[in-house]
């Protein structure tokens, strides 16, 4: 495939619209999504039929290449109605985004016949990789790849090799999906619904166009590309994660909102609960959370993005502080829902209350690696104080 595919492209407001517009559809849902441990098929058909997925993608494959702040917009209203599969169009969604990364060879061989095939992932380096004459040669088990079921386009799996210099190298390796076998051991306290199942891999060659350092943000990994794919692939990604956070914590508020409305208070003089004090004091404040949140993670893409959508690399010091500040969004979130979940009293507690699995999806979500809010302050504080950073680190730099 030589020339881009003429795709259609909505406006932001329009396909951010449509992800409002499902919240009702996908709350319905949430309980048999949490129950069934993964997403429906007919949920998938929604959001690729909505174009969620072609957000990030490049054109050249029909994709709709654009500003990533689109694609947290829409996570951030997904996620109000079911997190679990908001957390699916997050991580299918933003792989799109590695494949521009990538030799066009590799979109060609994803996109080619079909380019509505999605990739999940798993990062962590659980598996061992080998370097071989042409490449890689992977093996063993990489746990919890969300969405994985969904993933026809197979998976990017994470792992250190050493380069030709000796050097260790954290790269992403795409897997085919006939190359793995998925492991149903996601059994969770949140997020259940997100199918985040172990793969499996056996002697599985990937060619080294198949593959790239993945944290790598300079002229030599970025020479390459242009505007959307200039910015800084973890930043994306983190900020997707922090995204749909900000989502479920927004839809705390919805459901604290449906709860309250009605309800009576039967050992105060105040018998409306929505005139209680603590319970007004208790939702200003966990929205005032919520909305900082919200406003850092879009102002933070909002400035990489004035870099890279004139062709610029984003400087160090700014990756620093968007990369960093943006993996405060899961404590601040899960603070913000117990708060207010806290004010449910003992009617909080009952499994067919909507508030509660809420919460417990917002507590898997926060506790992400890219939400580590302790390790990376220390990193943040350390580079404020005029500390060089480790030698490794997650800003795309050698130290």
């Amino acid at each position: 495939m030589n020339a881009a595919v003429e795709t259609l492209i909505p406006s932001e407001e329009e396909i951010v619209a449509r992800a409002e517009a499902l919240i009702p559809w996908l709350r319905e849902r949430a309980d048999a999504c949490e129950k069934a441990r993964m997403v429906s098929p007919e949920t998938i058909q929604k959001f690729q039929e909505a174009g969620f997925f072609k957000i990030l993608q490049p054109k050249r494959w029909g994709g709709y290449e654009m500003h990533p702040n689109v694609l947290n917009k829409v996570l951030m209203e997904l996620a109000r109605g079911c997190p679990s599969s908001a957390w699916n169009v997050m991580v299918l969604g933003v792989h799109p985004f590695e494949v521009g990364l990538l030799p066009s060879q590799c979109g060609d061989e994803l996109w080619g016949e079909d380019n509505s095939r999605l990739v999940s992932s798993s990062y962590a380096p659980f598996g061992t990789v080998t370097r071989v004459e042409g490449g890689y040669v992977l093996n063993g088990e990489w746990l919890t790849s969300s969405g994985c079921d969904h993933a026809a386009g197979g998976a990017f799996l994470g792992g250190r090799v050493a380069n030709a210099a000796g050097e260790i190298e954290f790269r992403s390796f795409w897997v085919q999906r006939a190359d793995f076998e998925i492991i149903d051991d996601w059994f969770v306290v949140g997020l259940a619904g997100t199918g985040s199942k172990k793969l499996a891999v056996k002697e599985v060659f990937v060619p080294e166009y198949r593959s790239h350092v993945i944290g790598a943000y300079d002229d030599d990994s970025h020479g390459h590309v242009n505007n959307l794919y200039k910015m800084p692939f973890f930043y994306v990604f983190y900020a997707a994660v922090s995204s749909v956070i900000i989502g479920m914590a927004r839809g705390m508020v919805d459901l604290y909102i449906d709860h309250m409305v009605p309800r009576q208070n039967i050992n105060q003089a105040v018998g409306a609960a929505v005139q209680d004090p603590f319970i007004k004091a208790k939702l200003g404040e966990a929205y005032a959370k919520i909305l900082a949140s919200t406003s850092r993670v879009l102002q933070n893409t909002e400035e990489a993005w004035s870099y890279a959508s004139k062709g610029k690399l984003v400087p160090l010091d700014i990756r620093i502080r968007h990369f960093a500040t943006n993996q405060f969004t899961g404590g601040e979130c899960f603070d913000a829902g117990h708060m207010i979940f806290k004010k449910t009293s003992t009617r909080g507690v009952w499994l067919n209350c909507p508030l509660q699995r809420q919460l417990r999806d917002l507590l898997v979500g926060a506790n992400h690696i890219t939400q580590n809010q302790d390790n990376i302050g220390d990193l943040l504080g350390g580079h404020l104080l005029g500390n060089p950073l480790p030698k490794v680190n997650p800003f795309g730099v050698k130290a």
